[in-house]
């Protein structure tokens, strides 16, 4: 199998941090993005989006989106358990996936979509949507930060789990784009710290 992935998409890094945190080694296929290559025809044909990452099969099986493919190695490789043991687990970790991307992730990578060249021909870009999804991103940092006031230091039951990992990704745009998480928020900083911290963060 392979993986066309690259090394600072949002998306790309889930897979690998996960595939990290699992202890997984899978081929990587570098894809040049600014170069375009997402867009070529025979990139086209493995996925019709145009985006990284894609796994691929030995037998030709191709797996796109970043949680599907998480999802493949979870269900292949059970241990280290990112996406929750139990169906009660499941449960809460999708719970918190689901608002990490939709919360935490959603604003800053629509701030990407929205001013970034490499997006122009994949939405009609409106570079005042992006200032407001940077204000509303200071009021989901607080938001998180509140939920966070109980000490814990990951997202969902204090295990970390796929939804830290999407926090990950968000971190990451952050940096690219220089949008620092607001240094007056102490439990969202403890999370970033732990995160920063981890081996799979350097992978």
């Amino acid at each position: 199998m392979k993986l066309y992935s690259h090394p600072m998409a949002p998306n790309a890094v889930r897979t690998l941090v996960f595939l990290a945190e699992k202890g997984i080694e899978v081929p990587i296929e570098p894809v040049d993005l600014m170069a375009a290559e997402t867009r070529s025809p025979a990139f086209l044909k493995k996925n019709s989006l145009g985006e990284i990452p894609v796994l691929e099969l030995d037998d030709g099986t191709l797996i796109t989106e970043s949680v599907a493919i998480c999802r493949y190695f979870e269900e292949a490789h059970p241990e280290p358990s990112l996406m929750g043991a139990t169906p009660v687990e499941a449960a809460q970790v999708e719970m918190w996936s689901r608002r990490m991307e939709q919360q935490i992730l959603g604003p800053i990578a629509q701030v990407g979509l929205h001013t970034h060249e490499f997006f122009a021909d994949k939405v009609e870009q409106l570079p005042a949507y992006a200032e407001t999804q940077v204000r509303l991103m200071a009021k989901k940092w607080a938001w998180l930060d509140a939920e966070l006031s109980d000490g814990r230091t990951f997202v969902c039951n204090d295990r970390f789990c796929i939804a830290d990992i999407t926090g990950m990704a968000a971190l990451h745009i952050c940096d690219f784009f220089g949008h620092p998480v607001p240094g007056d928020l102490p439990n969202v900083k403890r999370w970033e710290t732990a995160m920063r911290a981890r081996p799979s963060w350097k992978r």
